[in-house]
């Protein structure tokens, strides 16, 4: 029989089965020789050695489709990246690193800023602004008063997505919401490994409904986007794309160059100057770090 990985820990695998329910696993030594280790999002075949305990075996792991590294989690759709608007106010550099990461690994991000019942209008205009014009699809949730969720609900609709965020956002609280049934699968882990089921310290994989799965992850307070060129970085900033054949010069970072027409864009408030100060903190760091 065939499911899905939704956790794993201290060696187990989890893998819930359609119609079937969940399955506390263990990987054939074959994946260990083959230097292959099960992700969280896998889909697999087991056999089954306990029918009434629901235990079996992985037995082969299915083709993926993707793997991302951070998180680590395979077969992704896209990311739901979510952010309070306001309490704690939005660290756009934080949020901007994520968008990297995830553009560097080829997976689609929405934003979502949560708490949309405690700011202005105008507050959600500017970062509608900042992101929109970057080609993302930005909503705005509220879990107190339930503005944005079904809207969000749809988007996850028929796809496996990773939510993701700080912790203090309301990731939580917008998972209960999309699936108030999320203990049920998460409680039947947490009875055995006696670990609470509130908070997340590993990926996990939530089903939702036929086809649809969520993969919550635990909060982060900081990203490091270490892993490229500096000269790459440009890349991932899309709003970029539109400038950049008007530079002066042929491979320009828009750091330093004279005649860089994305830095003119940037005074002329066409692009964000919130995204491009991130850009530079971010060519910064990569500039510093040592290669040996």
């Amino acid at each position: 029989m065939t499911g899905k990985i939704i956790k794993g820990i201290a060696g187990f695998y989890y893998v819930y089965v359609e119609q079937h329910g969940l399955y506390e696993c263990k990987a054939k030594g074959i994946f260990r020789n083959q230097k292959v280790k099960p992700l969280v999002g896998d889909n697999v075949s087991i056999d089954v050695l306990d029918e009434e305990g629901n235990k079996g075996n992985i037995t082969a792991i299915l083709p993926r489709n993707n793997a991302l590294i951070r998180p680590a989690v395979a077969n992704v759709d896209q990311a739901v990246v979510i952010f309070a608007a306001a309490d704690p106010a939005p660290n756009l550099n934080l949020l901007d690193r994520f968008l990297v990461l995830m553009l560097k690994q080829r997976v689609e991000t929405i934003i979502c800023f949560n708490k949309r019942d405690i700011v202005t209008e105008d507050d959600i205009l500017l970062l509608e602004a900042i992101y929109k014009k970057c080609g993302y699809h930005v909503i705005f949730t509220s879990t107190y008063t339930e503005e944005g969720l079904l809207k969000l609900k749809e988007l996850l609709k028929d796809k496996t997505s990773v939510v993701a965020g700080p912790s203090g956002v309301g990731k939580s609280s917008i998972v209960n919401h999309i699936q108030p049934e999320a203990d049920m699968e998460t409680g039947e882990i947490s009875d055995k490994i006696k670990r609470g089921k509130h908070t997340t310290r590993h990926s996990e994989i939530i089903y939702i409904q036929k086809g649809t799965y969520i993969c919550d992850t635990p909060g982060f307070s900081s990203l490091y986007v270490n892993d490229m060129e500096k000269e790459e970085l440009k890349n991932y900033f899309m709003e970029f794309r539109d400038y950049e054949d008007a530079c002066r010069f042929q491979g320009c970072v828009h750091i330093n160059e004279p005649g860089c027409a994305v830095k003119n864009a940037v005074k002329s408030g066409k692009i964000s100057e919130i995204r491009y100060e991130n850009y530079s903190v971010l060519y910064e760091e990569l500039k510093n770090i040592k290669k040996y």
